[in-house]
């Protein structure tokens, strides 16, 4: 809902080569209500300008020297992306007026001014750009929500599935490898039980900022439903290199957190498969990593396994050479 605290604050520019002109308008929006206010009378300040301040309403005289209101509009199209040009063309010459609505402004208002007549097509034009602006930013939120895990912020599976098509197709070009590291927690369901359920929620928010401090800037640490994880590292030279990642994401994870003034303490079991001795599409990296994660199980959990599979083929149809299975880095349980 649009309030009228938001349209009074609307960024508006008043674009005319005559002063007078310029500050008869001011006058005119001030008195209204407007505050947000801006000024020129050079249209070759204009597209710096909304480059620099984005404004709601562009009051543009159409007949000005050096760069008349068109070309200037021509100029303002290269920066709305969203193509909707925030243009009120000022003009004397009716020829003018469906000059500028076919180059993009979206209202006139004609010389000599009529006063009711400004104020009711700022107010009208204001309107549908703020609630035009709304629904881009409302969209933006919907597909971020679509693509994030709504507890934690992280990329949720069917933004990991797309990461991770990505890193193996810059892993093709590169010849280098992806590491999948499928990480669960260890005990978390008994933290759940003994002191509820709001507070495994904030255990799994620092787990996860704690997983991003453990990992590179590039890599991504998704979320992919209760105390699961994944990790994504991209460009690695060689298999060995998944070693220290998994080790610094074990140390992080078992450091003890603070949760409604009680001291808690969880590990972390880690699967790990690496592009392309383990596996060689998002399924399979994902289902491999899943079947190492058992094993880092089964061999006593605070630890992480490599996966062992045979050989798969590369792009060429030649067999990849094989990696040998780390064996598991084993820490005592807290």
């Amino acid at each position: 809902m649009l309030s009228a605290q938001d349209l009074y604050a609307a960024k508006i520019l008043v674009v005319d080569d005559n002063r007078d002109n310029v500050n008869l308008l001011l006058a005119i929006l001030e008195q209204e209500g407007y505050s947000n206010l801006d000024s020129t009378t050079s249209s070759l300040e204009v597209v710096a300008r909304h480059k620099i301040n984005h404004y709601d309403l562009i009051m543009l005289d159409i007949q000005m020297p050096l760069m008349d209101g068109f070309k200037v509009m021509d100029e303002l199209r290269k920066l709305e992306q969203d193509a909707w040009l925030p243009v009120l063309a000022i003009t004397a010459q009716p020829e003018h007026k469906n000059t500028a609505l076919e180059a993009g402004a979206k209202d006139f208002i004609s010389k000599p001014f009529d006063v009711v007549e400004i104020i009711q097509r700022i107010r009208n034009m204001l309107e549908v750009r703020l609630h035009f602006k709304n629904a881009l930013r409302n969209n933006a939120e919907l597909h971020r929500l679509a693509l994030h895990d709504s507890l934690t912020g992280l990329p949720n599976r069917r933004l990991l599935e797309d990461r991770i098509s990505t890193a193996i197709e810059h892993a093709k070009r590169k010849r280098t490898h992806v590491a999948v590291m499928y990480i669960d927690l260890d005990g978390f369901k008994e933290v759940n039980d003994t002191l509820g359920h709001e507070s495994g929620d904030s255990l799994l928010q620092l787990v996860s900022e704690r997983l991003i401090n453990a990992s590179r800037g590039e890599d991504t640490v998704a979320r992919i439903g209760g105390d699961e994880f994944m990790v994504v590292l991209g460009e690695l030279n060689v298999p060995e290199d998944i070693h220290g990642p998994a080790q610094k994401i074990l140390e992080e994870v078992a450091r003890p957190y603070l949760i409604n003034d009680v001291d808690v303490t969880v590990t972390t079991s880690i699967g790990i498969s690496i592009y392309p001795f383990d596996a060689a599409s998002v399924e399979m990296m994902m289902s491999t990593a899943d079947q190492a994660l058992y094993e880092a199980k089964r061999n006593g959990r605070n630890c992480y396994h490599v996966a062992s599979l045979e050989p798969v083929a590369n792009q060429a149809g030649s067999p990849a050479a094989p990696v040998k299975s780390a064996p598991p880095v084993r820490r005592d349980i807290p």
